[in-house]
């Protein structure tokens, strides 16, 4: 096995789909013997219930509401053809083509274990897709999560039977044309395999996926800013001692406390101000670590939740080849997700909100001791005054974003789906909801970073030189106003390459 090669086999893990799902990435997916077989024997198992004419829903019958409607064998072809093309039904703007990636990669994890009926034709081509970089164009919206996503994964089956959009060398175009571009055929559906296709959270899976390991990276970037921060404006560390979490020992909140001593253990900075007449910090500085912790607990959540869900079957009906059995089931239902997508939006939300009162902290001249808006020369100049409102903008439109999707469901199917989940609406809020807490960090990074060139010629740490040392090949000190927003783009770069990250820890290690 070469290293650029990912076995799909017995497990997925979050950080795979992170790294596969990237569009330049060089990974290429193989399928391991032991999943070939399993495919096939579900499969032949499905056969030899076609051809002895036992009625069975998903095979042989319509779906959902129509349940109970018997098909002829020589229509079964069709019965898959029309059940994708009637779902393709979805709305709005398409998926990324990282995400679209993600979603190839969950649901041929899923149809691989072997409960599915799926022909190995399908899912060969799904694995092509992948290595090839042929990135179907999937609709955003359309699914209540019930059922599964049908309406995207539907757009994603229609690529494969050569009737859907692709992007393929950075064009889109008919899905057949890249097929064939690859020396392949366009998918002939047989049995089940359509309803194997789309019956599964696989979309907010992985849009999930991909949510939960930023998530994590934003956690870790919480932790640095702060402490940039708690320099600038020459607060205390104190709150941060080890005995004070001893005696509230959340998991989140201990590693919290442990990331912040390793980034800022001493500095000159805080030795200049050991004696000073502050007694105590604003609870944005002094409860970081319980703020940040409780975070971190959702983010734990969401990712144990996820990690089961991207290595679960989700397909219905299940075929059990061993115990000569086929079952109906709910597997497809995404309750779990959408309540974990709703919560650890909330956290995220916190570290944003708790972010923006430290920005404000940096504008204020009578808490800081630093130059209003942290501008020379204000009034001629604004400074970061804007910087700070836009900020603000942002934690106030997470409260909305955060108003839990997963507590609503509406019946759908003449009411045989009388309760969906609403779990692809909760991983789209949730994309937000990380957009704007990456950009109220970098606002705090750069009002932290332009902070600190008042304590000149002072040092902070050396995990934070390090990160300062950084900025500063990027972003000038200000010394009068400029258009802003292009440093806060630039240092949104920085993090989403994770060099503000790896920054800090080639001082401190690997952060919690």
């Amino acid at each position: 096995m070469s290293a650029n090669q990912f076995l799909l086999d017995q497990r997925l893990d979050i950080r795979d789909i992170w790294n596969i799902s990237r569009t330049d990435t060089e990974i290429s997916v193989v399928l391991s013997q032991a999943a070939k077989n399993r495919i096939i024997k579900s499969r032949d198992y499905v056969e030899k219930i076609v051809t002895s004419d036992r009625i069975v829903y998903g095979i042989n019958t319509g779906f959902g509401a129509l349940s109970s409607k018997k098909i002829d064998r020589r229509d079964l072809e069709q019965l898959q053809s029309n059940l994708i093309r009637s779902h393709c039904t979805g709305v709005g703007n398409p998926f990324s083509e990282r995400i679209s990636r993600a979603i190839l990669l969950v649901r041929t994890f899923c149809l691989a274990q072997g409960f599915s009926g799926i022909c190995s034709n399908a899912v060969d081509l799904l694995i092509d897709f992948l290595n090839h970089k042929i990135h179907p164009v999937i609709p955003e919206k359309g699914s209540v999560g019930a059922s599964g996503d049908l309406a995207p994964l539907a757009h994603m089956a229609l690529a494969l039977i050569g009737e859907g959009d692709v992007v393929f060398n950075n064009k889109t175009i008919n899905s057949s044309y890249a097929i064939h571009h690859i020396n392949r055929t366009p998918l002939k559906l047989g049995a089940k395999d359509g309803l194997a296709l789309i019956n599964g959270t696989s979309v907010m899976s992985a849009i999930g996926a991909l949510c939960i390991y930023e998530a994590a990276l934003l956690a870790k970037m919480a932790d640095i800013v702060a402490m940039l921060t708690l320099e600038g404006v020459k607060g205390s560390i104190k709150a941060f001692h080890p005995l004070i979490t001893g005696l509230k020992p959340h998991p989140g909140q201990v590693a919290v406390v442990q990331n912040l001593n390793k980034i800022l253990p001493d500095s000159e900075i805080m030795r200049s101000h050991h004696d000073c007449n502050k007694v105590q910090d604003p609870y944005s500085l002094r409860c970081i670590p319980q703020v940040h912790g409780a975070a971190r607990q959702t983010l734990q959540h969401a990712w144990d939740v996820i990690s089961t869900e991207i290595n679960s079957v989700t397909d219905n009906p299940l075929i059990f080849s061993n115990e000569d059995l086929i079952l109906s089931g709910g597997n497809f239902h995404g309750q779990s997700i959408a309540l974990a997508m709703d919560y650890l939006a909330m956290g995220l939300s916190e570290l944003g909100s708790i972010s923006e009162r430290r920005i404000e902290k940096m504008m204020n001249p009578s808490f800081s001791d630093l130059p209003a808006f942290l501008t020379k020369n204000a009034g001629l100049n604004s400074g970061l005054m804007i910087a700070h409102v836009t900020s603000a903008a942002l934690a106030s439109e997470n409260k909305g974003l955060c108003h839990p999707a997963s507590i609503d469901s509406i019946p759908t199917s003449t009411d045989k789906e009388d309760h969906v989940s609403m779990g692809v609406t909760s991983a789209r809020k949730l994309q937000e909801v990380i957009s704007n807490v990456k950009h109220i960090l970098a606002i705090e990074t750069l009002c932290a970073y332009q902070a600190l060139q008042f304590q000149h010629p002072l040092k902070s740490s050396a995990a934070l030189e390090n990160v300062i040392l950084l900025l500063s090949k990027h972003i000038a000190p200000i010394d009068s106003d400029r258009p802003f927003f292009r440093d806060i783009n630039k240092i949104v770069s920085l993090f989403e390459e994770q060099e503000i990250i790896a920054a800090a820890e080639r001082i401190t290690g690997v952060l919690n």
